[in-house]
């Protein structure tokens, strides 16, 4: 029993109390405090300018299928107050653990009941449409989604042009399906309601607010 203890957590999702086995638990952000303030203001600058890519210089030991971009773009903007979908192929046991325990975020199996999203398969991912959209009185109620990407450069070259960009600015995801630029123009069409977006490949990240109009 006292084993048992040692290696399991309890971390209280809405009204519910989860026990989280910890004992093969990967370690989430060094220094919690610090390094989310750095991250964050990361996070805030590619939003403010679309279309740039940054690496974050982060060191994490993440679990599969995380890539270090998205999980330290998740460990900073999740909380308790902020229900997180995951995609089939990273909704394991080790990433639930991984999130409940380090932010405490409580984990949803409709995609329109998520604040924030991570896919993981974009091949198989839902459309815009089927993410929270926000409301009329309040477009912040909408999805986040975090998106891995198979390359930030190599990919079909979208260009890029809305506020925050002073003229076009190129894009080369890789790894997207073929309807996801499309629906980008109907997503970006609906503002001020929509989806946000944050592209990542390995330490990679790009942000897309729901501003951004693209040409392909």
């Amino acid at each position: 029993m006292a084993e048992q203890a040692a290696t399991t957590a309890t971390t209280r999702t809405g009204t519910t109390s989860v026990g989280i086995d910890i004992a093969d638990l990967k370690p989430g952000l060094g220094d919690s405090v610090h390094d989310s303030q750095r991250i964050f203001r990361s996070l805030l600058e590619i939003m403010a300018r679309p279309g740039k890519v940054i690496d974050l210089e982060h060191d994490l030991d993440v679990p599969a299928p995380l890539d270090v971009a998205s999980a330290a773009a998740l460990l900073t903007l999740c909380d308790q107050d902020t229900p997180l979908w995951l995609d089939w192929i990273a909704d394991t046991p080790p990433l639930r653990a991984y999130f409940a325990f380090h932010c405490g975020v409580p984990l949803v199996e409709r995609s329109q009941d998520a604040a924030f999203a991570l896919v993981s398969d974009p091949s198989n991912m839902p459309r815009f449409a089927l993410f929270a959209q926000g409301l009329d009185q309040y477009p912040d109620r909408s999805a986040t989604l975090v998106i891995q990407t198979e390359s930030l450069n190599e990919g079909l070259q979208v260009m890029l042009s809305g506020p925050g960009i002073p003229e076009k600015v190129s894009l080369r995801a890789a790894g997207l399906p073929e309807w996801f630029w499309n629906d980008w123009r109907l997503n970006a069409a609906q503002f001020p309601l929509g989806v946000d977006l944050f592209l990542t490949a390995g330490r990679s990240i790009v942000g897309l607010p729901r501003t951004v109009v693209v040409e392909t």
